[in-house]
């Protein structure tokens, strides 16, 4: 549609027309075309771009295509604008506001019912060049039937585009055009018509093959379509064409294990169906397996379940395990990696399940020994056994020493217990728990100590604090106490006391400590400053519980006097007179000796002392005689003893605190008598001054006796203050 018309004239005016010519002859010419005048264009920019023709036209869009300029002006073109109104307005609009560089344009948001004319303007370094000669008008409505390129894979696994035209006629040609440009390579398509049917067969299709793709029909009125590849549909389009040409066996499970109880491991897979000709092949190490007694394979084919039970599996069996599978025309195969760590893993586990199995042909342990705390906290060892009968002796060690428990094992209920009571420090070791008869032996052990040792101070720790009693007040003579009561407490638990919110620390004047039954706080020489609540704390695993009392009016007055009272009758009772040491109970004596009763006083003052005989005072003579040497040492002497001299003699010692008398049983027998036989009394403690307002005020220390002949000594007896 282009001719070179030469040997003009330059500076002549041309006008032109155009006759179009078939078989049958030439046709009318047309309208003649305006003057032209003959002259060399210099202009930089492009000239106008021409043979403007349209396709896909639809109700609200249709694509332009044109020729490019012959003059390109001082630079090649770069791209195009353009330009469009309604056939009777006289305003333009440019749909693109960037210049293509192609030579189409798919025009967008028309109005349906329409009609709109068109002009290109080319582009070059220069500028923008002249317009176009305007197009024809174009209607902007789909023609009725018109249907749309639609890709798919055929049979064959081929991937096409495929056209349908109803409208076509038996002189139609269906043209494929990729990027609007002729499809000419014919090893990269094929193009198949069939009536009204045509497609677009893509031979090996790449990301080459991405872009737009159209087909315009003759004979129809300009019918016509496109569609664009994407990367995502080509993609699809490939898969399911790979899928066609390399069909598979869908699985329902790929190729796993599983051990069974006897240490056997079992390979398998299951597929969706397999018909009665399928075969299949186990691969180990790119080595076929065969059937045989170490691996027994079957297949089901109605299940389409496939396995391989090896009875035993060692550590030759690393490797790679295959299930090669072929059905007709379709394969498939599925493999298993046990290399490195997956396959140490399973070789434990089936080593594991042998020896379990193994172990429970005789007594076992159905559950080891594991431990718990009882409501009364005491920490328990427990254990489950199994497959005992009469004959199986079951017992306890500690360290490799037997011990016995309180409970005896119940083996007939299957449930052996070992009481620990009062959890303490020594109690720290490996415990082991033994099962043994004819058909074998069975071992349990659990250590107790480090991180199990400390998670039963913390279930003791819950166990006590949540029935601890509330704090109470208790005085003393060194200051006033508070006690939290509990079932059992160790000062192993995790504990805290707090004044006023703020954590005290064991001091010499705040002591921390505790005894099996309780925890407490000693608050040496009270002052007001230590009045206000207090509150004790025992923590375990995840959580703690506290208990609170307040310390202040009235209870911090009742205690303080409490305190006061008892710390003068501590020192009362330290300082009062009182026989430390060395009277016999009783003393027997041949008349005519001497008798010499010496002991040891004390008293702060130095106390006074005075003998006694059965309750009077003794009266002094030469055959009486006393004395005290440094306040400390007091004797009674009698000389030449007789019958009269028996009775019972005393020590009477006090100063301003107090005191004590301290009795001696005397038996004078004669020469040549059997001396008479004395029984010894029971011992028993002086009495204090004053009486002990608690159980922690301190008690008087016994008074050691002397040795004497024939004396059978004990401590002080209390007769009087």
């Amino acid at each position: 549609r282009i001719f070179k018309i030469e040997d003009l004239k330059e500076g002549s005016w041309y006008e032109y027309k155009i006759a179009a010519c078939n078989l049958a002859g030439m046709g009318m010419p047309s309208d003649a075309s305006e003057h032209f005048k003959c002259e060399a264009w210099t202009m930089p920019e492009p000239g106008p771009s021409h043979d403007l023709t349209f396709c896909e036209v639809r109700n609200t869009s249709l694509v332009l295509l044109w020729k490019p300029p012959i003059y390109n002006g001082k630079g090649p073109v770069t791209g195009y604008f353009v330009d469009y109104r309604e056939v009777d307005a006289e305003e333009w609009t440019t749909v693109n506001k960037t210049a293509t560089p192609s030579r189409y344009l798919k025009v967008k948001d028309l109005e349906e019912g329409k009609t709109y004319v068109f002009r290109v303007r080319a582009i070059n370094a220069a500028g923008i060049g002249r317009p176009s000669e305007v197009s024809e008008a174009v209607l902007a409505r789909s023609k009725p039937g018109t249907e749309e390129i639609s890709t798919g894979v055929d049979e064959a696994g081929n991937i096409y585009l495929n056209f349908n035209c109803k409208e076509r006629t038996d002189a139609s040609q269906f043209s494929w055009a990729k990027s609007y440009e002729e499809i000419t390579d014919e090893s990269k398509f094929s193009c198949e018509t069939v009536g009204e049917n045509s497609k677009l067969y893509l031979k090996n299709p790449d990301k080459s093959d991405l872009g737009t793709y159209s087909v315009a029909v003759s004979d129809t009125d300009g019918l016509s379509s496109s569609y664009v590849m994407e990367a995502d549909e080509l993609e699809r389009l490939m898969a399911l064409s790979h899928e066609i040409r390399n069909p598979t066996i869908p699985l329902k499970s790929e190729l796993s294990y599983e051990i069974f109880d006897k240490g056997q491991v079992r390979f398998w897979l299951q597929a969706e169906s397999l018909s009665p000709g399928s075969t299949f092949r186990f691969v180990v190490n790119d080595e076929e397996i065969k059937d045989s007694e170490r691996h027994r394979i079957k297949c089901d084919k109605s299940t389409g379940l496939i396995e391989m039970v090896m009875d035993r599996f060692t550590i030759e069996n690393e490797g790679t395990y295959t299930v090669q599978i072929q059905d007709g025309k379709a394969k498939n195969q599925s493999s298993l990696v046990l290399i490195g760590d997956a396959f140490k893993a399973v070789l434990a586990e089936a080593e594991f399940q042998r020896k379990e199995y193994l172990r429970k042909q005789g007594p076992y342990f159905q559950e080891y020994l594991y431990w718990e705390v009882t409501e009364e906290c005491v920490v328990v060892l427990v254990c489950k056994v199994a497959n005992t009968k009469r004959e199986t002796v079951f017992r306890w060690y500690k360290d490799d020493a037997e011990i016995h428990s309180d409970e005896a094992p119940d083996l007939a209920k299957g449930v052996c217990r070992l009481p620990i009571v009062k959890l303490s420090k020594k109690d720290q070791g490996v415990y082991k728990a033994t099962l043994t008869d004819e058909r074998g032996q069975d071992v349990s052990t659990i250590e107790l100590r480090g991180k199990v040792y400390e998670d039963m101070i913390f279930e003791m720790s819950r166990v006590c604090g949540a029935s601890a009693s509330e704090l109470k007040i208790v005085c003393t003579p060194e200051g006033i106490r508070f006690h939290c009561f509990m079932k059992y407490f160790s000062e192993e638990m995790k504990v805290a006391w707090y004044q006023k919110d703020s954590k005290i620390s064991s001091s010499d004047r705040m002591r921390i400590g505790g005894t099996d039954e309780y925890a407490w706080l000693q608050i040496c020489e009270p002052t007001e400053r230590d009045k206000g609540k207090y509150k004790f704390e025992i923590f375990d695993a995840k959580s703690s519980y506290k208990r609170v009392v307040d310390l202040s009016g009235q209870a911090f007055d009742e205690a303080y006097s409490e305190f006061q009272r008892l710390k003068q009758a501590a020192f009362a009772e330290k300082n009062r007179g009182k026989v430390v040491g060395g009277l016999p109970d009783v003393v027997t004596i041949m008349d005519g000796k001497t008798l010499n009763l010496t002991c040891t006083v004390f008293g702060n003052p130095p106390p006074e002392v005075s003998w006694l005989k059965n309750d009077r005072d003794l009266e002094l003579n030469d055959h009486f005689a006393v004395s005290l040497d440094q306040s400390t040492y007091a004797s009674l002497t009698i000389t030449g003893v007789s019958s009269e001299d028996s009775g019972k003699y005393g020590i009477y010692v006090r100063n301003k605190y107090g005191g004590e008398t301290v009795d001696v049983t005397v038996s004078v027998y004669k020469h040549g008598e059997e001396p008479p036989e004395v029984k010894q009394s029971a011992p028993s403690r002086p009495a204090p001054a004053a009486p002990a307002a608690t159980a922690e005020a301190p008690k008087s220390s016994p008074p050691k006796p002397a040795a004497q002949a024939r004396a059978a000594p004990k401590p002080g007896r209390p007769t009087r203050k």
